[in-house]
């Protein structure tokens, strides 16, 4: 994964341009549960100064995405058994609800990007490509979580998958891209009806599949 700043990042206030660059690489599985990292070396990675980046660790560390370990040493938390429990928990709470809420507000146009979206997705499972497979299956979640207009939910969403992104990532590496589930078809059939409890079964059930995979690979 390339973590030099996007053309888009750039246009960005730094520290907002530095905290999303460290998000991805969180989220998409470039740093792993447990894999310490210092200021510095993420300061080398994105290329940037030690000031938006201990603001992007800090804003980090207050969604528990990251944690402190002294000595300017930072980590991603290790997953347990309590902790999948209580993050599945607020999204089978949270991310259905939003489902159904975007089928309110959908469009012709947004079906069209999701299902292109779902195909990137199906494309990465394709070819094997784990990186690939979890931004785009996040970016496929979030394009529809948008359509609910709920920012205070969304915020919480986010937080939520940054705190699981680097064990997906674990479980995509040990399955591969081919046994990775989801429902998208069945979310995206049922938005183009405009069905919107059929939108939020697809997505408790997408997400459901992918808490039983996470708990078969990891043990817990």
């Amino acid at each position: 994964m390339d973590t030099s700043l996007t053309e888009t990042e750039q246009k960005l206030p730094e520290h907002q341009a530095v905290y999303r660059k460290i998000r991805d690489m969180i989220l998409f599985g470039e740093v792993l549960p447990g894999q310490p990292v210092t200021i510095l070396g993420l300061k080398d990675r994105v290329e940037s100064g030690i000031t938006p980046v201990r603001e992007a660790i800090r804003r980090l560390t207050a969604e528990g995405a990251l944690q402190t370990l002294g000595n300017r040493r930072i980590c991603v938390p290790e997953i347990t058994a309590a902790r999948i429990d209580e993050i599945y928990f607020a999204r089978f709470a949270i991310e259905p609800k939003m489902a159904q809420m975007a089928t309110e507000n959908i469009t012709d146009k947004d079906v069209r990007e999701l299902k292109a979206l779902d195909e990137k997705v199906n494309e990465a499972i394709t070819a094997g490509q784990i990186e690939h497979y979890l931004e785009s299956n996040f970016r496929f979640h979030f394009r529809l979580y948008d359509a609910a207009q709920t920012p205070i939910l969304r915020k919480i969403a986010t937080s939520l998958w940054l705190q699981v992104g680097p064990s997906l990532r674990l479980v995509s590496g040990r399955y591969g891209t081919s046994n990775l589930p989801d429902k998208h078809t069945e979310a995206i059939e049922a938005l183009a009806a405009r069905n919107p409890e059929a939108v939020a079964r697809a997505i408790d059930d997408d997400i459901r599949q992918g808490l039983d995979l996470m708990r078969q690979a990891l043990g817990v």
